[in-house]
């Protein structure tokens, strides 16, 4: 039976944007409380009853917020310019070598609801 695991974890960055509409604040030095929400998806080990242990997906899910928390969005290596799109491809980036079961990434702003979802 398939079985999905989901673990969140919050970062706050800041960017700038060339956009098409609100061009002048989106130019400018902005910052925002992101909502990551990583999903893992597979059959449980039958031994252990787990999908994958909760300890080791915060661990995982650590070493990518780290690089990404109270950031300039703008200069993190990789990324391309920061947008919800982007950043969801640079997170599952991250995370692909270590959770090989990885099947979905979500990034969002919570206060203005955008939000945008990776599926893998």
């Amino acid at each position: 039976m398939k079985t999905t695991l989901r673990q969140r974890f919050y970062f706050e960055a800041a960017h700038t944007l060339e956009r098409q509409v609100e061009k002048e604040s989106s130019r400018r030095i902005h910052g925002h409380t992101y909502l990551a929400e990583i999903s893992v998806s597979g059959t449980p080990d039958p031994a252990t009853g787990m999908l994958l242990d909760l300890g080791q997906f915060r661990k995982h899910l650590d070493a990518v917020r780290e690089r990404l928390d109270h950031r300039l969005l703008d200069d993190v290596e990789g990324l391309g310019a920061p947008t919800l799109e982007n950043l969801c491809r640079f997170i599952a980036a991250g995370l692909r070598e270590t959770l090989p079961n990885l099947s979905a990434v979500e990034v969002g702003r919570e206060p203005s609801g955008d939000y945008c979802r990776l599926d893998l």
